[in-house]
């Protein structure tokens, strides 16, 4: 009897706690009913999220949405419907004259621009590479201090800058210059760039560098030849936002280089399209989708390359 005892209670007990449970409600935070705060909330706040995303769009883009149909219509329907175009209001001939215009010669425009654009990416991309690349390596304090100093020009509007910047290549003889102007934009860009390409620099491994000074290579080699190669990611995003700004600036170009140089950007060649006492919108609407198209139209397809640059560096390694 003993033995039995012994040997059914604990089977008894366990039963009896099974069947305690079973009869318990389970608490589960998965299960509520569909009138819960849990679900209203996220819901309320996604109507929110979209109804300011869609103000958000509408903002930015009824603007352009003007800019763009307007570059197509005659002066009293851009003026009476600027909201509106219709078959017998469409045309191309204002689109044509601006590109065969004599006041802006858009081609022209296009290729400086390009031109500068070039340099300053190539420029910059040279200059901050390898100062990034001994700031991300180094182990002291006066490396980060290095790398405040630079990034502490992200904080200097460049409006402020200019007035002396034009004292300082007036005296350097570079005033209304391409060198000058390049120079400006190069120092311009060098504080994002630094500051991204040494942030990009840190999640690299330090063991590609010892690999490379066991075969034998300098340490600008090393770079060269082994890190920059790995740094693509970043380095298309430094040359979109680069080339955005540059293709963009207007004060810029117009102060350091000047009317009386006879170089126009495309954002000058805009300016210097638009009369004097008067403002005719059959020149200045096409003219400015000119402009503006190809900076469009690049930044679409190449602001994966944005996200992407930025998520790597934040995310290797």
């Amino acid at each position: 009897m003993t033995i039995s005892t012994e040997t059914t209670g604990p089977s008894i007990a366990g039963e009896v706690y099974l069947a305690d449970v079973r009869r318990k409600p389970r608490r589960s935070g998965r299960r509520r009913g569909p009138g819960s705060a849990s679900e209203r909330t996220p819901l309320a706040v996604t109507i929110v999220k979209w109804v300011l995303l869609s103000l958000l769009a509408l903002i930015m883009l009824v603007p352009m949405y003007i800019l763009v149909i307007s570059a197509f219509k005659p002066q009293a329907d851009i003026v009476l419907h600027p909201l509106l175009i219709t078959p017998d209001m469409f045309t191309f001939d204002y689109l044509w004259n601006a590109i065969t215009s004599e006041k802006f010669n858009v081609v022209g425009a296009y290729g400086i621009t390009l031109l500068f654009v070039a340099l300053v990416n190539f420029f910059c991309i040279v200059l901050s590479a390898p100062v990034a690349y001994v700031i991300a390596r180094g182990r002291t304090r006066w490396h980060v201090l290095l790398l405040v100093v630079f990034v502490s020009g992200l904080f200097i509007p460049g409006q402020v800058t200019l007035i002396p910047v034009v004292f300082v290549l007036r005296v350097l003889g570079l005033i209304n210059t391409i060198p000058g102007f390049i120079l400006f934009e190069t120092a311009a860009t060098l504080p994002v760039t630094i500051f991204l390409f040494s942030a990009y620099l840190r999640t690299i491994p330090r063991d590609i560098d010892e690999a490379a000074a066991l075969d034998g290579a300098s340490r600008m080699r090393a770079f060269w030849s082994c890190i920059f190669p790995i740094m693509r990611p970043v380095v298309a995003t430094i040359i979109v936002l680069n080339s955005i700004g540059v293709w963009n600036d207007f004060v810029s170009p117009q102060i350091i280089l000047g009317p009386g140089s006879g170089i126009y950007t495309v954002t000058t060649g805009v300016y210097a399209a638009v009369g004097e006492y008067s403002t005719d919108y059959t020149v200045l609407f096409p003219t400015l989708l000119l402009a503006i198209a190809p900076a469009v139209v690049f930044f679409i397809i190449m602001q994966r390359h944005i996200i992407g640059g930025l998520a790597a560096g934040a995310t290797k390694g």
